[in-house]
């Protein structure tokens, strides 16, 4: 297990983020994932070629993907700890890996659709939300706005904080590269739109595999933090888990949505617009649907005690793994 180096991550993460000085002369590790996967969808994904070869051709891009990652994050991590030693490598390492955690750019983002709704209105609002969900912000009311951003902030604290997290702690920079590169392709192709159902369809199914044990920590983690908010409740967290999370369309998304409605008592996911289209999902909890920005406040503050208590429990593990 590489509790130091996720530690290390973690704080770095927290601290300071990736600084967008970077982002802007280097750019980012996901934008260079992105990279070589958009390369492939336009070199192996035509539209001449039959389902089963586009398919085919969809599994060699993840397999690509995986020998990729793996032989950058081993190479990485070798050269550092031949370099400078193996307590410096680990400080080396995690500012890399910190760069693949999402804590507090999720929180920034999430924070700002509840600042545009306070301050610009519905238009701020749609503006910001925009910047985080697929659907059509346009359609969107003030309660479809604070739904969208609650949404995203319990699924993205399971894909873009927990699972990177877990997959560091497991298998090192390897693990979380690895993870990254899935998860990036998941979004990019794994879609069911004509163009991608055949060739995307691996990076979909694995990321649903990977993602499984995140899920469920990740629900785990917001209701252990609900016994902490006031007016929420961990029970209730752990109850609409187990009444509704199979509901989702995803297989993992649901776990974390399903157990933020339940700890604030609110109602998410439900009928919504994707791209002019009305896709009709299941209610995750039973409680309000009317949102509005300060139940957007109200889940950033269970995300914050969740993300501590996930740092304490890394920490916890580093203080047994040293004495």
């Amino acid at each position: 297990m590489f509790v130091s180096l996720a530690l290390t991550a973690l704080l770095v993460e927290v601290a300071v983020g990736y600084p967008q000085v970077l982002v802007q002369r280097i750019g980012h590790p996901v934008m260079w994932m992105g990279a070589l996967i958009a390369w492939a969808d336009r070199r192996w994904n035509q539209g001449e070629a039959s389902h089963a070869v586009r398919r085919a051709r969809g599994v060699g891009l993840v397999v690509l993907l995986i020998v990729a990652m793996m032989a950058i994050g081993l190479a990485a991590t070798w050269a550092m700890q031949a370099v400078v030693g193996e307590p410096a490598a680990t400080t080396v390492l995690g500012l890399l890996a910190s760069s693949l955690l999402a804590q507090r750019s999720l929180d920034t983002h999430v924070a700002a659709v509840a600042a545009g709704l306070e301050n610009e209105g519905i238009d701020g609002g749609r503006r910001a939300v925009a910047m985080i969900v697929g659907r059509d912000p346009e359609s969107l009311s003030e309660a479809g706005v604070s739904r969208a951003a609650v949404e995203s902030l319990a699924e993205n604290f399971s894909d873009g904080v927990v699972a990177p997290l877990l997959w560091l702690v497991v298998g090192g920079l390897p693990g979380i590269l690895i993870y990254k590169a899935i998860n990036t392709a998941d979004s990019m192709i794994g879609h069911l739109s004509e163009r991608h159902r055949a060739f995307g369809w691996a990076a979909a199914r694995l990321d649903d595999l990977v993602n499984l044990p995140a899920s469920r920590l990740s629900a785990l983690w917001i209701a252990a933090a609900a016994a902490c908010v006031p007016k929420a409740s961990s029970a209730a967290a752990l109850e609409t888990v187990g009444h509704d999370a199979s509901k989702h369309r995803s297989p993992n998304a649901g776990w974390p949505e399903a157990a933020m409605a339940g700890a604030l008592g609110l109602r998410l996911a439900g009928p919504r617009v994707y791209h002019g289209h009305l896709v009709t999902d299941a209610w995750m909890g039973h409680g309000r649907a009317d949102l509005d920005a300060s139940d957007i406040r109200r889940a950033l503050r269970l995300y914050r005690l969740a993300c501590l208590i996930q740092a304490l429990f890394i920490a916890g593990l580093f203080l047994v793994r040293v004495l």
